[in-house]
């Protein structure tokens, strides 16, 4: 059973959490609502009322602003609960009673580790079920408007993937244009037509995207399907009689999800779905993804280096002005975070090797954190 003291400390150190996660939040929801206020207002009055679409709209995005601040959440909540206890003597009387300072410490700890480990099922597990929600943006929030779309090459069957606009709902690409490799070129080119829907894989077929209206070649719609390498690649009405006779099937190891969304696109994955599109022979994602996958097993690690970095500048006699306290927290949190961003934009532009732009902030801080807190386990 957790004591008196436990209790306490943790109601101090969720308070101030609730209170700073409510508070950053809020600022941001309010700065970024009155800016878009006449997107929502013009889709208010087409789809509902004002107050539920803001709610909606602005409870998904309080998901990915908590992964993005939950190591700083953390930090603050112990550094001001400490600096709390120490402003009102209650460190002091702790100590005298002979209770050690890491004992009194421990249940902020385990909170603390709690928060990050809490962000790491929100990343791994919520945000890919909602990236569909997530990739909305205000001018766009029924997902049925278009966007730009980013061409893609299949490094598997070297067919370059294009068109004017992408439509999250339906997963469609209008005026889809495909230029197909050398040995794809026996009726032409280019292959378009007025839209495309992607389709993920099925035990029947393989994932990719029917054509339908197809503009040219027209020849393709009564010939023979397309092979590479002994595998069906463009799949034509001669050939699949469930497809009408203006459509083709293109197969793509490309998915809707990464066509449309590009380089964000790994924001919302998880750590397993970015793993097998780094396995998968069709997507070329760049060490960028590989320094991701890297700081995503390590992120935890990360938030613990922030954690015990920060504690130690605080449980002092010195320090129990609580403004010092934000000045501490600002100082490590921006000396850390340029460190991190830093060594992580080597690692995507191939100045450092991947997993050595994830891992060096750990070991650049982890054993400084170590020596800083080292003494308050006293």
């Amino acid at each position: 059973m957790p004591r008196i003291i436990d209790r306490y400390l943790l109601k101090q150190f969720m308070q101030v959490l609730v209170i700073c996660f409510c508070s950053m939040a809020g600022l941001y929801v309010v700065i970024d609502a009155f800016g878009h206020l006449d997107h929502f207002v013009d889709f208010a009055n087409e789809n509902g009322n004002l107050l539920i679409i803001l709610a909606e709209y602005y409870g998904y995005r309080t998901l990915e602003f908590f992964d993005r601040t939950s190591g700083l959440l953390a930090l603050i909540g112990a550094m001001f609960t400490v600096t709390w206890i120490e402003r009102h003597q209650e460190m002091v009387a702790l100590l005298a009673a002979g209770i050690p300072r890491f004992r009194i410490l421990l249940p902020i700890l385990i909170a603390a580790i709690g928060i990050s480990l809490l962000a790491a099922a929100n990343r791994e597990l919520v945000m890919p079920n909602v990236r569909h929600k997530l990739a909305l943006d205000s001018k766009n929030l029924g997902g049925d408007k278009s966007a730009d779309l980013q061409p893609s090459f299949d490094r598997e069957t070297s067919i370059l993937l294009a068109g004017e606009k992408v439509v999250h709902k339906g997963k469609i690409i209008q005026h889809p244009n495909f230029v197909m490799p050398n040995k794809l070129t026996t009726y032409g080119k280019q292959i378009s037509a007025e839209q495309a829907q992607y389709f993920s894989a099925q035990p029947d077929r393989p994932s990719g995207y029917l054509f339908s209206g197809v503009k040219s070649p027209k020849i393709l719609l009564t010939a023979p399907s397309l092979e590479l390498n002994g595998q069906p690649v463009v799949i034509t009405p001669q050939d699949d009689p469930e497809l009408e006779h203006d459509q083709v099937f293109i197969v793509s190891g490309v998915s809707f999800e990464f066509l449309a969304a590009g380089s964000t696109w790994r924001n919302f994955a998880s750590t397993g779905e970015l793993v097998r599109e780094l396995r998968s022979p069709s997507t070329d994602l760049g060490a960028g993804v590989r320094v991701a996958v890297h700081n995503r097993l390590i992120r935890p690690l990360l938030d613990a280096t922030l954690l015990f970095l920060g504690l130690p500048l605080i449980v002092s006699r010195t320090n129990r002005n609580p403004f010092v306290a934000i000045g501490l927290c600002l100082a490590v949190v921006t000396i850390f975070m340029v460190v991190v961003i830093g060594c992580q934009s080597l690692g995507s532009s191939g100045w450092m090797q991947p997993a050595l732009a994830a891992w060096l902030p750990l070991m650049i801080f982890g054993p400084v954190a170590i020596s800083l807190f080292d003494p308050l386990r006293t």
